[in-house]
């Protein structure tokens, strides 16, 4: 999952969303100096990627990627999993996403000083440019898949996937609708996290 489906996922506290996105930034190489509430929001992260990364709905809707894309279904899925999660928010979650993210972003800043140093300068921007407000539309989102692309450090046929996007679109969303909430419940049942 990406960025905001992992902040989803997380309890409403600075250590949980710094370990919740610390996964993404070499969270293990860390882990002898976090505190146990961010080690936990570190679990948490893997423990959604794991059942994510072998859940049946995903592996299936990887395949619809072009054979030259293939490679990168899985990052195409994460970021287009966050644009369904924001299409479809109200479904799941009570608060308004305009004030979720503030929240975030807010509890995010809290730890700047406590995270690795490329994962400060992502959420730097992240949070200064609120990049959950381009993953609202397709074309943000083809748009965001581009700027991942043009980072990989070989060369890859990545750029372009979101044409593979337009073409099963429903099927992906639909795929989407069916998936999240045995998420959801799956972290709820480990509940590796403490509330609050």
């Amino acid at each position: 999952m990406n960025y905001l489906a992992h902040l989803f996922l997380a309890q409403p506290n600075a250590d949980s969303h710094f370990g919740n996105l610390l996964g993404d930034f070499g969270g293990n190489r860390h882990v002898s100096n976090l505190s146990l509430p961010v080690k936990q929001g570190l679990d948490n992260h893997y423990l959604v990627d794991k059942f994510t990364d072998h859940h049946s709905l995903v592996k299936e809707a990887k395949k619809v990627f072009s054979p030259h894309r293939k490679r990168f279904a899985g990052i195409a899925l994460d970021v287009l999993f966050d644009h369904y999660l924001i299409r479809h928010w109200s479904h799941f979650h009570d608060y308004s996403l305009q004030d979720f993210k503030k929240d975030s972003y807010y509890l995010l800043n809290q730890r700047l000083d406590n995270m690795p140093n490329k994962m400060q300068h992502v959420i730097s921007r992240m949070t200064q440019d609120d990049w959950f407000k381009e993953y609202e539309t397709i074309e943000g989102i083809g748009l965001a898949l581009d700027n991942i692309a043009k980072r990989i450090r070989f060369s890859n046929n990545f750029e372009g996937s979101i044409e593979d996007i337009h073409r099963h679109y429903d099927e992906l969303e639909e795929a989407f609708l069916n998936y999240f909430p045995q998420l959801i419940a799956h972290v709820k049942k480990q509940s590796l996290e403490v509330a609050g």
